[in-house]
Formats: structure tokens, C-alpha cells, sequence
């Protein structure tokens, strides 16, 4: 028996995809991020939801997941003509095979790249599409506008390869009116049009995340920046579509409000005990009772994703649980597998009962404010 699970709400998966595609209009395609297994929800079950709900594309990490993904499509009866498949963090050696024979499309910037991925391609007699992603300003991935560009077009087209699509990230994409967006457009404006003097005609051009959505102002830009070359244009949401997005700043939010948590994680009280006042609880009895009080133990840990910055000492209120439907709190430390919570006031619990980790009444926002991370984290690192 598990001793920890996630369950998996579809109704809201789709519900959320929905809420984007609404916010983003019918002239934008929205890409249904499921990288890093689905930000820890499962990549299988949400991409086939997702795809079902009408999503035309999904974004992967990396070619193993891209398979992952190609392979819960070709059991639903759905080909790469109908959903493609963006692997969003390049192509590393030796996988050029592998995108090409799963009908993939990665993103690239390096001449290694696009080399390895001609030789893949006139290997199988296969045509195989590649979207660019220009560095605008991140320092992460992508080809810079310019020189490094004109070259890299250059070879995409001398390799055989199609350029289906051209791409940047927004590295402040929650800010409204930020000046280091405006920078990137510009940037991304000027990489364009090296595309159009290039003569190469992409069908798509993607740039903005949750984030855009989010905080409004960019689909216009967006739209006729793609409409510049004949393309269209594109966002791609990942957090959004679980329920999540980060606090906009300096704009009203547009969709988070309406977005619902997808997860719910949850497991089951392993031991209850009676404490007496005076008694240590956890390591190094960083909590010692005040008065007697009723525990539960349970069977999860910072192993299984519980956030050791959960824990509690008698100075410090840490994180809580959700036990018949009331708020338990995590009494000293989250230990490795091993988590204690009091339930002194909640009525009848006994071990085998559900306790809810993640999920209606406790969110990913919640751990990640008690830890000093963000949402994505919390769900990623969720592993029952």
C-alpha cells in the first residue's frame, strides 16, 4: 500500500486550460506545458486530458519525455499532424535519433544542434521541423540576434530542416510594464524580421508564459509580431493549467483568480498518541509540549516532497495538514519519512484515516510561503 498518493482532478485541468485559452484569445495558440512530468502531476494522465480538451501542441523538456508524450497520443489515436510535441530545453548529443524517429520538434540555437539534427533527419528520409529560440536577454538558451542568427538560419536551411517556429522567454513576465520586457521585445522584434529577410517563413512565433497571460498587454504585440512574418502566434502555459501563477505585479491578475489547484496529495495517519505537557517532540526537541496533547504520525517526509522548512518549534508556527477537514498543524521537525501533527480538538481520528498534504484548504502557494520558494517547486518535488 502507498503511503502517500496523488490524485489528479481532470475537471479542473481542463477547466484551467480553458480559463487560458479564453484570456488569450482566438487568434493565439496556447502551448499546454508538461515538462518535468507535468510539474509533478503526471505527464501521461495530463497530456492526454489535455490533448483530449483540444491542446494542439505540448511542451516537454527534453526527448525522453517527448517519447513519453508521443506515446500516450499514438494510444489515443492522435498523430503528430493533430498534437505536435515542442522539446523546450534543446537537444542534447545523441538524441537527435530519437526526435526525429518520434516525430518531435526541439527547440535549437547551436550549430551542433541543427548538424546533428540534419544528419538524424536524412537518416529516416524524414522532413523535420525545429523552432529557434532567440536569447533576448536571459543568458540561458538561444541564439543572440544578429551575426550568430543570420549564420544559424543559414544552416537550418542548407541542412534540409524546416523552420517551423521562432521563440524567446521573458525573464519578468509577472512584472506589468517591465523594463527588461520591453527590452526583450525589441530584441525579439529585430530577430524576427532577420527571419523575414532570411526568407524563411515559420508558422509559428511563441513567446510569454503563465505569467503573460496573467498579467495582460502582450497577445497585440504577440499577434502582429507573428502576422509580420505570415505566422501565429503562440504562448506557452504551464502552471496555469495546475492552478497556479505567480502574483502579478504592478496589473491587475486576469486569470489567476479562477484557476483551481489540480493536485491533491494526500496520505494516511500511520500512529496516534497521547503527549504530556513537558514532553520533547521531533529532533533535537525543537518543540516541547506546553500541555498535554494528541498527536498523529505520519508517514511522509522531506524524502517524499514534504518540505523540511515545514517544520515547527514552540517560536515558530510551521506548515499544517488537512485532517477531517480542519487545519492540523506540523508540530516539530519534518524528518526524513516520519512527519508529527497535532489534532488536540479534532474529534475521532484514528490511524488509517486520509490527511490531505496538498490540496483544498492547504496549496502549493502555502508550503512555498512557509518555505521561501515558489509553487513550482513544491509541486515538482512531490514524489508518491
Amino acid at each position: 500500500m502507498a503511503r502517500s498518493w496523488v490524485e489528479i482532478d481532470e475537471k479542473r485541468l481542463v477547466e484551467n486550460y480553458t480559463t487560458v485559452r479564453e484570456a488569450t484569445g482566438a487568434d493565439t495558440e496556447v502551448l499546454a506545458v508538461v515538462k518535468a512530468n507535468a510539474y509533478g502531476h503526471g505527464l501521461e494522465q495530463c497530456a492526454a486530458a489535455l490533448a483530449r480538451a483540444g491542446a494542439q501542441w505540448l511542451g516537454v523538456a527534453d526527448a525522453a519525455e517527448g517519447v513519453r508524450a508521443r506515446r500516450v497520443l499514438e494510444a489515443a489515436g492522435i498523430t503528430p499532424d493533430v498534437v505536435s510535441v515542442l522539446a523546450m530545453c534543446g537537444v542534447m548529443c545523441g538524441e537527435a535519433s530519437v526526435i526525429a524517429e518520434h516525430g518531435l520538434t526541439p527547440v535549437v540555437w547551436t550549430m551542433e544542434q541543427v548538424a546533428e539534427l540534419a544528419e538524424a533527419a536524412r537518416a529516416l528520409k524524414a522532413t523535420l521541423r525545429v523552432h529557434v529560440e532567440i536569447d533576448t536577454g536571459m543568458s540561458r538558451q538561444g541564439v543572440r540576434p544578429g551575426a550568430e542568427l543570420v549564420e544559424l538560419l543559414g544552416v537550418i536551411e542548407r541542412g534540409g530542416l524546416e523552420l517551423d517556429g521562432v521563440c524567446t522567454h521573458f525573464s519578468s513576465a509577472e512584472v506589468a510594464g517591465s523594463e527588461r520586457t520591453r527590452e526583450q521585445k525589441k530584441r525579439f522584434e529585430t530577430a524576427v524580421e532577420q527571419v523575414r529577410e532570411a526568407g524563411l517563413k515559420p508558422r509559428w512565433v511563441h513567446a510569454g508564459s503563465s505569467s503573460s497571460v496573467d498579467v495582460g498587454g502582450d497577445a497585440a504585440w504577440l499577434e502582429e509580431l507573428a502576422k509580420s512574418v505570415g505566422a501565429r502566434a503562440m504562448v506557452r502555459s504551464g502552471i496555469a493549467l495546475y492552478g497556479y501563477a505567480l502574483p502579478a505585479e504592478g496589473a491587475d491578475s486576469h486569470i489567476r483568480a479562477k484557476l483551481r489547484p489540480v493536485m491533491t496529495w494526500k496520505t494516511r495517519v500511520l500512529d496516534v498518541r497521547e503527549v504530556a505537557a513537558g514532553e520533547a517532540i521531533g529532533y533535537n526537541a525543537t518543540y516541547v509540549a506546553r500541555k498535554a496533547m494528541r498527536m498523529v504520525l505520519l508517514p511522509v517526509g522531506y524524502a517524499d516532497g514534504l518540505r523540511r522548512e515545514l517544520s515547527a518549534t514552540n517560536e515558530r508556527a510551521g506548515g499544517w495538514v488537512m485532517v477531517r477537514g480542519e487545519r492540523a498543524p506540523i508540530v516539530g521537525r519534518v524528518s526524513m519519512n516520519l512527519t508529527t501533527v497535532d489534532v488536540t480538538g479534532i474529534d475521532g481520528v484514528k490511524a488509517g484515516d486520509e490527511v490531505v498534504l496538498l490540496g483544498d484548504g492547504i496549496t502549493a502557494d502555502d508550503h512555498a510561503r512557509i518555505a521561501g520558494t515558489i509553487a513550482y517547486e513544491v509541486l515538482c518535488g512531490v514524489r508518491a
